[in-house]
């Protein structure tokens, strides 16, 4: 057994220094890190200290040593408040919507631009549908507006023209179009960008795959639920978990822009707008990040339930 025990640390102990030699030999990689990580540190790690506003009244004078202690009051307030139900309703309806209608578009954009031959017409589709993804929702948003105006609005022009409508509808006002007109304009925003990554996943198919299953006579729809689907299924997995993990959050710029009209309240608060008004606008900081943190919590057991359930496939985050 001392035999046994001593060749066993003999072969632990050579991997510190191969570790550490390694990471020497690596220092200008490891350097081109520390940004990103000191970004993080700071960004991400340091407001985790003010997770402790959720548990007290704070009072920006005092500052976290100062302010009283109050445990759950905030939570119970936050859970007992007349709108929750109503939040949470369209926070998770608004991410469903999002997650089952604007995960597959990007795949199925870089499935149908895979099968496509002209390099041409290619580029051109692909430097179309990525160019709103670079532009703000302040922009994004004016455009809807525009398109979607009572007042020479190209959608109620072309209605008009076509007799479908005699007067002009006010979209914006009416509650019943917000969310068709929220998770439409967020594909239209984001589909071309997020297809990158899946349209970089087709180009390291091997294509000897496709040929030898053209000469078995699979035709290109064959190919593409056989061979290129499966092949970038772990990639898909991996985004469809992060996605899981942010359900609740719906979007916060998308909606506080395109859904400021109070008449529109009902069906476009969401946690992250609510807490953007109660808490910043009414100064209630304690309340604002009692319900954040709520939000997080949830996200997180979802991001694990996730997880847990893509692992039983072989591909998963950890």
């Amino acid at each position: 057994m001392q035999k046994i025990a001593y060749h066993t640390e003999m072969k632990k102990e050579p991997r510190r220094p191969r570790l550490f030699m390694r990471f020497v030999r690596q220092w200008d990689l490891q350097l081109m890190v520390l940004p990103a990580l000191f970004f993080i540190f700071v960004f991400s790690y340091i407001p985790m200290y003010g997770v402790l506003m959720a548990f007290q009244d704070y009072n920006l004078f005092k500052g976290f040593s100062a302010s009283p202690w109050v445990g759950l009051k905030h939570f119970e307030m936050f859970f007992n408040a007349p709108e929750f139900w109503t939040i949470m309703r369209n926070t998770i309806v608004i991410s469903l919507l999002k997650l089952l209608i604007g995960f597959p578009a990007p795949v199925l954009l870089a499935l149908m631009l895979n099968e496509v031959r002209s390099k041409v017409f290619k580029k051109t589709v692909q430097t179309i549908s990525y160019l709103p993804h670079f532009l703000s929702w302040v922009i994004v948003s004016g455009f809807v507006m525009s398109m979607l105006s009572t007042e020479n609005g190209s959608v109620n022009m072309l209605l008009g023209q076509l007799n479908l409508i005699e007067d002009p509808v006010n979209f914006l006002s009416l509650p019943k179009y917000f969310w068709t007109i929220l998770v439409t304009t967020g594909v239209w925003k984001e589909i071309g960008f997020s297809s990158i990554v899946y349209l970089a996943a087709i180009a390291g198919i091997d294509p000897h795959m496709h040929e030898a299953a053209s000469m078995d006579g699979a035709g290109k729809l064959r190919q593409m639920f056989t061979i290129t689907l499966p092949s970038i299924l772990p990639v898909i997995i991996v985004f469809l978990i992060l996605a899981v993990g942010n359900l609740l959050s719906a979007g916060f710029e998308d909606i506080l822009l395109i859904g400021s009209n109070p008449v529109l309240r009902d069906v476009s608060d969401v946690i992250d707008t609510y807490v953007y008004r109660i808490g910043i606008q009414n100064n209630r900081y304690s309340y604002a990040t009692a319900a954040g943190l709520f939000k997080s919590l949830i996200g997180v057991f979802l991001l694990v339930g996730a997880n847990y359930a893509a692992r039983k496939s072989g591909n998963s985050l950890w």
